[in-house]
């Protein structure tokens, strides 16, 4: 990879590892998507993730339209 290609890679979207309290950034970009909406989330918004699922969401309202359309055990 030069140069302009980590340039170019930091300004799309970003690939994480969500961890419990914390992330790990697998593929540098400025921000992910949002599971539920679409919406794009720069990186130091983002708050509410999924371990288990392994995807973002954009606001607590996103997170409870995912969590109402899981299976219930």
């Amino acid at each position: 990879m030069n140069r302009h290609d980590y340039r170019a890679d930091r300004n799309g979207e970003a690939s994480l590892q969500y961890l419990d309290a914390d992330f790990r950034v697998l593929k540098p970009g400025s921000y992910v998507v949002c599971a539920v909406t679409g919406q794009r989330i720069p990186l130091d918004k983002l708050r509410y993730w999924s371990v288990d699922r392994q995807e973002a969401y954009a606001s607590p309202e996103a997170v409870l339209e995912r969590y109402k359309t899981l299976p219930r055990v």
